[in-house]
């Protein structure tokens, strides 16, 4: 499943134009940016409230392609600068990150 489409089916608003629209190949959810750094997936979407620029840090050392923050939590211009300058996709839903993870947990099994 590419960004775009994960956007477009969880609803989510993109906050970058610049960026790879590839596929994700997995999905982590955490807040917890060590617990992040320890075992998310190369190429994969972050599901996390963690709005700013150490989020982006944390997402570019393990290589997430996507991070999506839940609970329409407000994006901090240095945050998008950073995933602009990294490369990475920033999406924005109003869900929670079970929603959003259950949602993406489906869409993955069905592919």
């Amino acid at each position: 499943m590419k960004i775009k489409e994960a956007a477009q089916a969880l609803g989510a608003e993109i906050y970058m134009s610049e960026f790879d629209d590839i596929d994700i190949s997995g999905v982590y959810t955490s807040d917890l940016l060590s617990d992040v750094m320890a075992n998310a997936k190369d190429g994969g979407a972050l599901v996390t409230i963690q709005a700013h620029k150490n989020t982006v840090a944390v997402a570019a050392l393990v290589n997430i392609s996507v991070i999506i923050i839940c609970n329409s939590r407000p994006l901090p211009e240095d945050m998008l600068e950073a995933a602009k300058d990294e490369g990475i996709a920033v999406i924005r839903t109003k869900e929670n990150q079970y929603t959003v993870s259950g949602k993406l947990w489906e869409l993955f099994h069905k592919q």
